[in-house]
């Protein structure tokens, strides 16, 4: 996965690197400007088993800041943000691997630097009994619930 561009970033922003469970890293740019989610819009994507996108629909395309040619093909981690603590990741796979939905808030990270909260609900994709890629469903959360994820993540690593 590619680095992010600092000329794609909008306003001050500030650089990390992050590790995912592949082993990959990447150097990102952020900044502390939020794109509200639209009520009454939910972002939808799928992925093959790799975490790889191969379907964005119109809300995350928007939302991520990304074209939909840049989102399909790619790992869906290229929308993390350094805020959220590998923990809650870790929790999403363990979940997924058993076959389980999975759901919790996401502090996403958008091409331009921005971020936006979601809550997302993660369920396996399962055909003839074998999980064959996932799906995302992604909608606003509520503000209390943002502030609450925000001090846990605080907490975690």
């Amino acid at each position: 996965m590619k680095d992010m561009n600092a000329a794609d970033i909008t306003g001050e922003y500030r650089e990390a690197v992050l590790t995912f469970h592949s082993g990959s890293s990447r150097k990102v740019f952020y900044t502390e400007i939020e794109s509200p989610m639209p009520d009454g819009r939910l972002i939808v994507s799928r992925t093959d088993l790799n975490g790889n996108i191969t379907h964005a629909n119109a809300p995350f395309v928007d939302m991520s800041g990304y074209t939909r040619g840049e989102l399909i093909g790619a790992p869906h981690c290229i929308l993390r943000h350094p805020d959220m603590p590998a923990a809650g990741f870790q929790d999403l796979w363990n979940t997924l691997k058993q076959k389980k939905k999975w759901h919790g808030y996401v502090k996403n990270l958008r091409k331009d630097g921005g971020f936006y909260w979601v809550y997302a609900t993660v369920i396996p994709n399962i055909r003839n009994g074998e999980v064959s890629g996932y799906t995302s469903v992604r909608r606003r959360p509520s503000k209390t619930k943002v502030k609450e994820a925000e001090a846990l993540y605080r907490t975690l690593e």
